[in-house]
């Protein structure tokens, strides 16, 4: 991995703090690029890979206040689109911070674990949540996925599957500057 070159990770949004997309109140980074094209997304103005925010992986966690953060939340886009920020932002949130790391990709673990520049990654996520999304099998409990094929792997002893059934599946935000967001996956049933 480079390290004379600052690293830059492409950012489409940022949620400051969620309780419906991980274990415990969470940031939320969502970066910008992908290819998968997955049909019915829920975030498709992530696919363009134009720059949209470009930050520091320390920057980006220096942005919002994290009192009172259990650990940042990363979805896309395609996250491992951008593996070496993805790898230094995953090791300052761990190292630095302390934070819990939850990954969501649409790759499958097998497929990152062929690729070196995103094997690096694998040592600093808690819970990668794996596989394209499929509208078909869409998740209909209050599990923190989006289909059923998606599969949690568990890369350290910090969460269970239990974690992740969340207490709603949206959430609303109205931000001080007034822009409203929406995050979390649909309205489902319990899990």
């Amino acid at each position: 991995m480079p390290n004379a070159i600052p690293i830059n990770i492409n950012i489409h949004s940022i949620i400051p703090i969620s309780k419906v997309n991980g274990p415990g109140n969470r940031m939320v980074l969502f970066f910008q690029g992908c290819d998968k094209n997955c049909h019915g997304c829920f975030n498709p103005d992530t696919h363009s890979f134009q720059t949209i925010n470009p930050y520091s992986p320390d920057e980006l966690l220096k942005k919002y206040p994290l009192n009172g953060i259990e650990g940042i939340t990363i979805s896309g886009g395609e996250p491992f689109m951008q593996p070496y920020g993805l790898y230094e932002l995953l090791k300052i949130a761990r190292k630095t911070y302390g934070l819990s790391t939850v990954v969501y990709t649409g790759f499958t673990y097998k497929e990152l674990e062929k690729k070196p520049e995103c094997r690096l990654c694998l040592g600093f996520i808690d819970v990668l949540i794996d596989g394209r999304y499929v509208a078909s099998k869409k998740e209909t409990t209050l599990l923190a996925r989006g289909s059923t094929n998606q599969r949690f792997y568990f890369l350290s002893s910090r969460y269970s599957k239990i974690d992740f059934c969340m207490p709603g599946k949206v959430e609303v935000i109205i931000g001080k500057d007034g822009v409203i967001t929406k995050t979390g996956f649909s309205k489902l049933a319990g899990c």
